[in-house]
């Protein structure tokens, strides 16, 4: 590795060469103010186009200060990162940019977490003096992401995601000067282009100009109505990032008080998605190893890999880009709408509640969920299964309005009969959490042979795309786990291709999975809070007295009393889906 060495605020520093000045500075603390740059140091990947400006430093001999995210150090350079002509400059673009900005900071969704907001106050600017017509945009409103284009300074960070990390291409740069914006081709509505609503476009806005869809208001409403019984489920990464919010460090499990804090708010049951997730395995299981049998038994017609199916933003990204795939991946629900579907019959019958009487709400770490549970194919004589998704965010701001001290809370375990869960539920937070889930169930029903080790170390890690195969008792199953859709755009590629070497593969559309989820409290690219979120979630399932789904006492009572078999008729009718070509859908007007 060749290095350089340059001086920084006095301070001399070896780097590789090749590091920008910016991240030359961090490696010796000293901190630099930047509002477009944005890096996920795990994926390689870095949003370095300094266009802003913001992080701009004094060279000395160069005329003009430069900026630091997009200038590489080099050998004995001597830079000032805080020199009043910097500063001086750093107030002038900031001043600005908030010129061509909305003043509507009290009734922002991102007031508080505001990137621009946070540099106006660390400069101290108190005035903006320069006047003059401001850009204005239509909002843009899709079943989970709200664009406020007025908020866009062009960061572009959210098409740096939209289109190398999740490789879907629906936002990037339009139109120049000064209707410059950054918005899906032709302006089209987000609803009507590739988006898949993962989310992680607005995970990684600096202000609110990408928010999402908030849906706490309904919930509020649905809770006033004493003619309707409200029951929620919670994700398992919810659990696992909640406490952030609360000041709480990475990695804090708040199970017990988010139950706590739900009750309080007024939900008539508290239930677990865990459960479903159990349910999910149970179904999902089930079909690999249908398919399995069949394909060993000579089947050539059989669809393999099977794909999980669990991650909304995955499902809507194979149907826009790979619909000629859409007979691979299984047919199970997502637990949410697995979830959902067993409420609003089972559950609802068991209490004597009419479905149309029944709200279900879920808190999840995903936005994609949003659009996901307002799917016509998850709706009974136009009823939802699940009629409100909130994000791990919005929970967090909800239990502040209802003031609630939410450190202070006892800690309560969930209802019965669907707030009961497994390990194998706790981990699908993560990714590999769900084969790793299905690996347990499936080894025990294949081989009728006990599982004495139920941790799968081998499917567990952050590596963007990982490969292991599980010995079956003589079968070798192949798996393949992705996690990032430019990840899974890779895998499914080679399935196309027909040149897959897996039997199954499991996906998930954001990085980290689920506890990186676009609905998550924010983590600014910091791959170690995901990591002990994912940690967090992996201690409670080995916390866990049951640790397998086939053997979670509720899930085998409702076969039993209700859906009598894996991948059954009424399990077909009400836990499995069907997929679309959305390829098509693309609307320019």
């Amino acid at each position: 590795m060749e290095t350089i060495k340059l001086t920084i605020d006095n301070k001399i520093v070896e780097v590789e060469k090749g590091t920008t000045v910016l991240n030359a500075a961090k490696q010796i603390g000293i901190d630099i103010p930047t509002l477009c740059h944005f890096e996920l140091c795990d994926m390689g990947i870095e949003n370095k186009p300094g266009g802003c400006r913001v992080c701009v430093v004094e060279i000395d001999g160069r005329r003009n200060l430069a900026p630091s995210c997009a200038t590489e150090a080099t050998e004995g350079m001597v830079v000032q990162t805080h020199s009043i002509r910097v500063m001086n400059a750093r107030r002038t673009i900031t001043k600005l940019i908030i010129s061509d900005h909305p003043f509507d900071c009290l009734v922002c969704a991102k007031s508080g977490s505001c990137e621009l907001q946070a540099l106006a106050t660390k400069f101290g600017i108190r005035e903006i003096p320069y006047q003059g017509e401001k850009s204005t945009y239509r909002k843009d409103t899709s079943p989970s992401i709200i664009r406020d284009v007025d908020k866009c300074i062009m960061c572009r960070r959210c098409e740096m995601m939209c289109n190398e990390v999740q490789t879907v291409g629906a936002l990037s740069a339009v139109n120049r000067g000064f209707k410059a914006v950054v918005a899906p081709a032709f302006e089209m509505d987000l609803e009507k282009s590739p988006c898949t609503y993962c989310g992680q476009c607005v995970s990684v806005c600096p202000t609110g100009a990408l928010t999402e869809v908030d849906h706490t208001i309904s919930v509020i409403r649905a809770l006033s109505d004493k003619t309707k019984t409200v029951v929620v489920q919670t994700a398992p990464a919810v659990r696992a990032a909640l406490g952030e919010e609360f000041g709480l460090e990475p990695g804090t499990s708040v199970t017990g008080k988010m139950v706590s804090a739900l009750r309080r708010l007024g939900f008539k049951y508290v239930f677990d998605t865990d459960f479903a997730a159990d349910l999910t395995i149970m179904e999902e299981g089930t079909e690999l190893l249908q398919r399995l049998k069949k394909h060993l038994s000579g089947d050539s017609d059989v669809k393999l890999p099977i794909l999980t199916s669990c991650c909304p933003g995955w499902v809507n990204f194979f149907e826009h880009n790979f619909p000629d795939l859409l007979d691979v991946p299984s047919t199970a629900k997502s637990p949410q709408q697995m979830f959902g579907a067993i409420a609003k019959s089972y559950f609802a019958e068991k209490i004597g509640v009419k479905r149309e009487d029944m709200v279900v709400v879920s808190v999840m770490p995903c936005l994609a969920k949003k659009y996901e549970c307002q799917r016509d194919e998850f709706k009974v004589n136009g009823n939802p299964d699940v009629d409100f998704s909130l994000s791990t965010r919005e929970l967090a701001a909800f239990i502040k309005q209802a003031n609630i001290d939410f450190m202070d809370l006892p800690d309560e375990d969930f209802d019965n009969p669907m707030g009961e869960s497994t390990g194998a539920g706790v981990i699908f937070g993560n990714t590999g959490g769900v084969i790793e889930a299905a690996c347990r169930t499936a080894y025990e029903l294949h081989t009728g042979k006990k599982l004495e080790k139920v941790e799968f170390e081998v499917l567990r890690g952050m590596d963007g795309i990982r490969s292991a195969t599980i010995d079956f008792d003589g079968l070798p199953l192949n798996i393949g786990i992705a996690h990032g859709l430019a990840n899974a755009r890779k895998l499914l590629d080679d399935v196309r291709a027909g040149i897959s070497k897996y039997h199954a593969i499991e996906i998930m559309a954001c990085p980290g999975g689920c506890i990186g989820g676009g609905g998550q409290p924010f983590h600014h690219g910091h791959s170690e809070i995901l990591k002990k979120r994912a940690e967090a979630l992996y201690a409670e399932d080995a916390g866990k007295p049951i640790r397998k789904s086939h053997e979670n006492p509720f899930i085998i009572q409702l076969y039993d009393e209700y859906l009598d078999r894996p991948c059954g008729h009424r399990s077909h009718e009400l836990l499995h889906t069907a997929y679309f070509d959305k390829s098509q859908e693309v609307v320019i007007e």
